[in-house]
């Protein structure tokens, strides 16, 4: 009922609104950038020729929902609101809510005197994240090992339809960050070392704004309809390249290495109509990112001749100076001359929105750039057809966290789980696991806790611990509802070895990892498996059949205890649906999964990548091993 009562009301108030604004029209005449049928470019050079600096201005200017009242964005003509890691209307949003807050702020930009809409993004780094109840797939370093690009842009078709389903039309993804280093604390956010498989995985782009018509000119952005979003590749370029994995650190390699390796993946996806392009915090060469104009201006733009808009990263000009905003109005002299369109300012909107002004004003960066930068918001604004359809569409709200959507994030986990060892005879396989036996143990912090198998970027930036975080199925539950009734599983997060050894189990599953973590502070020298997660392998290993699962965002230091492990699983960071790990497991999917990444043998081989002249992994890139389905395994 409750449901309803907001869905009539938001409809009420869309329908007020366009009867407003209908009216407005009359009065006001025929305006060409509002009508539809006129060419694209007629529309945008119609619009801008109307605008003033500070309208010009205000749509380069991104600010935090924290800050982005309406009257905040009447009166600087705020082009584009986001969501930061960790703001959210409130905790649990309905879908409803979300969207609310989306459209109370649309009516304020819609009611300055162009209309022009804001542009909502938020992250969506595997799944519509920050939201409540929604499905979130595994992280890309699991897409990676399902080597499966027509998997991953279905999941990016539901990405669209759950975003879009809280009343937001941009998404901050997908990020085609070739990893080099697992070190990297955003390592997990890449789909893979090799930068073919990454090109290939950027078919994820097609899945959220939709395929783009054939004979298309390259470059352009293109948005299917209200069912997709603008994407946004990230982070341009060369971020998983940093010298020893440090995040925000400097890429050191010459040009042809940074274009081999880092820029293909831009290049597949400015192919495919992604809509704008996120830069990174990171350096080339001791230069920033976000002041390099060569790579942005005269390569993105020019050579690559992506028409879209290039955003900034969160307070991203900030960090041109060190410290950070030491010397702000040189930032933004720097970033924007550099070629960024639209800076995501977070909150501090009046100091960017007066320095800017300044420079522009004292002729010290010309309109000219002015220009370029909003032609190429107003060009991803129109494409997305805001100026049509600014509102959500409540009839989409059904589908955050859908069922369809959670089956296909299980799919995706199955396919991603890559078989490392598998008995300690290679004739005496320990999988597929029996569904019937007497009793069986489960252990380790992984095999119950939702937060833990979600990993980094679910809620809030650096995730959470719990079960009650948001909906899904930890690893435990999976496994209850898959075995035989018969079967007695007993839980125990950490069993001493006399627990284990006098307990009479036919198995056991192990499932430790790494903890949640984001960006820097998952930057990591050593690699080892972070405890109690080695004394767990060792005290139930050494007792009992056991299949370690490695709930984790990259390979970790395994080499000196694959021995006493039965049968070793890389799971990554499978998501909300823990069911896909217990549908292989016991034998209802077969094992497909392919190391996306070199499994190193210690910390001092790296960096080191399939393709190195000295190579000696403990797994190689590609390495998995199969099974095949055993469903009448008894």
């Amino acid at each position: 009922m409750e449901s309803m009562l907001r869905k009539l009301l938001l409809l009420l108030t869309i329908s007020i609104y366009w009867a407003t604004a209908a009216a407005a029209a009359a009065a006001e005449g025929y305006v060409k950038y509002r009508d539809p049928t006129q060419p694209l470019g007629a529309r945008i050079k119609d619009l801008l020729r109307r605008m003033t600096l500070a309208e010009k201005i205000g749509q380069m200017s991104q600010i935090d929902r924290q800050v982005a009242t309406p009257e905040v964005i009447q009166n600087n003509f705020i082009g584009s609101v986001l969501t930061g890691g960790n703001s959210v209307p409130q905790p649990h949003a309905s879908a409803w809510e979300w969207a609310a807050m989306v459209n109370d702020m649309q009516k304020a930009a819609l009611s300055t005197r162009l209309g022009i809409p804001i542009i909502y993004g938020i992250d969506a780094v595997h799944g519509h994240n920050n939201v409540y109840g929604s499905t979130l797939f595994p992280h890309n370093v699991g897409l990676g090992a399902t080597r499966d690009p027509e998997l991953v842009k279905r999941i990016g078709a539901a990405t669209a339809l759950e975003v879009r389903a809280t009343g937001i039309p941009y998404v901050f993804g997908p990020c085609i960050a070739v990893c080099r280093d697992p070190r990297w604390g955003r390592c997990y956010e890449s789909y893979s070392e090799d930068p073919k498989l990454v090109q290939q995985m950027t078919e994820i782009v097609s899945g959220l704004q939709g395929d783009i018509p054939p004979n298309s000119r390259k470059g352009v952005p293109f948005v299917a309809g209200k069912r997709n979003v603008a994407a946004c590749a990230k982070h341009y370029v060369g971020d998983g390249g940093t010298h020893d994995g440090i995040n925000e650190n400097d890429t050191i390699i010459r040009r042809h290495g940074l274009l081999s390796i880092h820029m293909p993946p831009y290049d597949s996806a400015i192919i495919k109509g992604v809509s704008t392009v996120m830069v990174s915090y990171s350096s080339w060469n001791g230069v920033k990112m976000h002041a390099n104009r060569y790579l942005i201006t005269e390569f993105l733009k020019h050579t690559l001749r992506f028409r879209g808009f290039v955003i900034s990263d969160f307070q991203g000009i900030d960090k041109i100076t060190t410290p950070p905003g030491a010397n702000y109005t040189y930032s933004v002299e720097a970033g924007i001359q550099a070629g960024i369109d639209m800076v995501m300012i977070a909150l501090d909107y009046q100091d960017f929105i007066s320095n800017l002004t300044y420079l522009v004003e004292k002729n010290v960066i010309p309109v000219s750039r002015i220009d370029d930068a909003v032609k190429r918001i107003l060009r991803v604004k129109f494409t997305v057809g805001l100026f049509e359809n600014p509102f959500s569409d409540p009839s989409l709200a059904d589908q955050l966290g859908s069922k369809e959507h959670r089956e296909l994030a299980r799919e995706a986990v199955r396919k991603s789980l890559v078989l490392l060892k598998n008995g300690k005879a290679a004739n005496e396989p320990l999988l597929p696991l029996p569904k019937k036996a007497s009793k069986i143990l489960v252990a380790g912090s992984h095999a119950d806790n939702l937060g833990y198998q979600c990993g980094g970027w679910t809620l809030t930036g650096q995730g959470l611990s719990g079960n009650n975080i948001t909906i899904g199925t930890p690893i435990l539950n999976a496994i209850q509802s898959t075995v035989d009734p018969s079967t007695q599983i007993i839980y125990s997060e950490t069993p001493d070895p006399e627990f284990v050894k006098n307990g009479t189990f036919e198995y056991a599953i192990v499932a430790i990892g790494e903890y949640p973590y984001a960006e820097t502070y998952g930057d990591n020298l050593n690699l080892t498996i972070p405890a109690p997660g080695v004394s767990v392998i060792q005290n139930v290993c050494s007792s009992v059949k056991c299949v370690v699962l490695l709930i984790s965002g990259r390979p970790l230091v395994i080499e000196p205890y694959v021995e006493q492990i039965d049968a070793l699983v890389a799971a990554w960071l499978p998501g909300t649906e823990g069911q896909g790990v217990a549908d292989v497991l016991f034998g209802d999917y077969g094992f497909s999964g392919k190391l996306p990444r070199t499994w190193f043998r210690s910390v001092d081989q790296l960096p080191m990548n399939v393709g190195d002249q000295h190579y000696d992994p403990l797994f190689p890139y590609g390495f998995g091993l199969t099974t095949e389905p055993a469903n009448a395994k008894k």
